[in-house]
């Protein structure tokens, strides 16, 4: 069992609710889902849809193909029509359209008639239709009226009980409509959780002790802000949406000097305003956790689409020379354990440390049992109470074999707690001597890098320990190309070596992935970029050259399986 029901309509007509309600209903009926969301540039109107893959088994891609179209406009059935399966079916009111489709895949349901006869308000049409795809599916509505019950809690009675009963007409109507409804659902498996990377990184930010988020808001980096002012009161923590991005890291900055964990949150354009900041933290040696949504660029280039063209940018973000810690998740689950990674050594090293995704992992949602908690940390590396009022004396910059000095709490004794901007000493005073300049770079740099690249994870391994064939990707390419995998495993030698702890490059001792490079017949990158930035980083880290072996997509479009399966097999056929 492996179905895909797509949503269209117009930005505004509540595809977001049915998409939403429809895979919560399914992930919580125990089915595995993954969604994926195509949205315009603007509030109203354009066309947008919503997607959403269920199965038996746990599902990690889009898929081109349609199993059920929910088509709220004419666009909708223009644009998506050539997208059905076989047995696919379109189903639209024709009141919405002004005309009636003959063609047999096509049923007329009447979402608003139905709302209004049965909730007594038109606007529970989206419940009527959500209702309606649940009848096609011959699944019941039982954990749907649960939904209800807990969306419209505060909306009273009246509004709950009008909704249940327009879903319910919706399902009766396609249950005994539909004659060519002829889905196999088999029994689904334990509920599940249903999360998306932003809220990921905003569930791991939390879970780390984050107190301080501030941002401006910039798509796709502005869902992270959201989820954690939603819960700012429950957690403690505070949250500022700053004027512009410049203050928004350095309100960052100073939350982390005065002694909490503190992140920030941007997407492209936003980014390069950051960029002093960046440096600030390099330079003051502040603990601070930034998250880079990309987007397509330059300039505002596609707001709301998708691409991987910033690496290259985040590794040389910043100037003159200073560590950093960059983090590329491939999926929620990474996300959340990776944010808490970035908070650990971000502190541990007292450097800035990056978690990079993009709009594609910000807003597809995946199925997991749960997460596990035990598997965070959480370690206070600042001097507070007696042990700082105690020591003998303190220096903010202290010279130390490892490079890290200690780090206290401003105003919290007797001691002077100060760093500076400019080059400075060990107790943080700026000073321009030759000796120390060579001291501090040493110190902050030489010393640092080392430690850090031995903290980072090898890439991940998956499918075939020897393979003919490399599939190599970073970040969000993680779940499709895990699936290509597994669809050519019965017959090659295949396997995907996916990075998502990017800088420092892994070292290969935990796992030699230069040799399974080198010993492939085949390797390919694939990047959702112009110019194959990963592929250029790993020769200027190892030297390996993919010799043009590599899939881009660079239309603001993630890829999708049928797409990249196609690729991947036509790469095949060259050997």
């Amino acid at each position: 069992m492996d179905y895909t029901i797509k949503i269209g309509g117009e930005a505004g007509q509540g595809i977001q609710t049915i998409g939403g309600s429809l895979a919560k209903a399914l992930s919580r009926s125990g089915y595995h889902v993954f969604t994926h969301q195509d949205y315009e540039s603007r509030v109203r109107g354009g066309h947008n849809f919503y997607q959403i893959r269920f199965s038996d088994k746990p599902v990690s891609a889009i898929r081109e193909k349609v199993d059920i179209l929910v088509a709220f406009d004419t666009e909708s059935i223009l644009r998506h029509e050539t997208e059905l399966t076989v047995n696919g079916i379109i189903i639209y009111d024709s009141s919405f359209h002004k005309q009636k489709h003959n063609e047999p895949y096509f049923l007329d349901v009447p979402f608003s008639d139905l709302a209004l006869e049965h909730g007594g308000n038109k606007i529970m049409l989206n419940t009527a239709a959500t209702g309606a795809v649940l009848g096609m599916l011959g699944i019941e509505t039982e954990i749907l009226i649960g939904l209800i019950k807990e969306d419209f809690r505060t909306k009273g009675d009246e509004i709950i009980s009008g909704n249940i009963k327009a879903a319910a007409a919706g399902h009766e109507y396609t249950k005994n409509k539909c004659a060519k409804c002829s889905f196999t659902i088999t029994e689904p498996s334990n509920k599940k959780m249903l999360i998306n990377g932003t809220e990921a990184i905003g569930l791991g930010a939390i879970a780390s002790g984050c107190k301080f988020y501030s941002a401006y808001p910039m798509t796709p980096a502005t869902g992270i802000m959201n989820y954690i002012a939603d819960k700012e009161e429950e957690y403690g923590i505070i949250v500022e949406q700053a004027e512009d991005e410049i203050s928004a890291i350095n309100m960052a900055l100073g939350a982390s000097f005065a002694g909490v964990r503190a992140m920030t949150g941007t997407s492209g354009g936003g980014f390069a305003l950051m960029q002093e900041g960046v440096s600030l933290a390099g330079m003051t040696e502040t603990p601070i956790v930034i998250a880079l949504g990309q987007r397509p660029g330059p300039a505002t280039g596609l707001p709301t689409r998708t691409e991987q063209a910033d690496l290259l940018f985040l590794l040389h973000s910043g100037h003159g020379e200073f560590p950093k810690i960059v983090f590329a998740p491939g999926t929620p689950e990474q996300a959340f354990y990776l944010t808490n990674k970035a908070f650990e050594l971000s502190e541990k090293y007292q450097v800035p440390a990056f978690v990079i995704t993009d709009q594609y992992l910000a807003d597809t949602q995946w199925t997991y049992d749960s997460f596990a908690s035990d598997k965070i940390k959480y370690v206070d590396r600042r001097l507070r109470g007696d042990e700082l009022t105690k020591l003998p004396e303190y220096r903010r910059h202290a010279f130390t074999d490892s490079g890290i000095s200690p780090l206290a709490v401003p105003g919290a004794s007797r001691h002077l707690v100060v760093t500076d901007s400019d080059e400075h000493d060990e107790d943080g005073h700026i000073t321009e001597n030759a000796e120390t300049r060579n001291k501090m770079v040493e110190k902050r740099l030489f010393k640092k890098m080392p430690l850090i690249r031995e903290e980072i994870s090898p890439p991940l391994l998956y499918g075939d320990k020897e393979p003919d064939i490399l599939l190599v990707g970073w970040g969000s390419t993680y779940g499709v190309i895990k699936e290509v995998v597994d669809i050519l495993s019965n017959e090659k030698r295949i396997a995907m070596l996916h990075f998502s702890e990017i800088y420092p490059f892994p070292l290969e001792k935990k796992l030699n992935y230069l040799s399974l490079l080198n010993n492939s017949k085949l390797a390919i990158c694939i990047e959702n970029n112009a110019t194959c930035q990963f592929a250029r980083l790993i020769k200027a880290e190892t030297g390996y050259i993919f010799f043009e072996n590599e899939i881009k997509k660079y239309d603001g479009r993630p890829f999708t399986l049928d797409g990249l399966l196609g690729e991947v097999n036509a790469h095949i056929r060259r050997l």
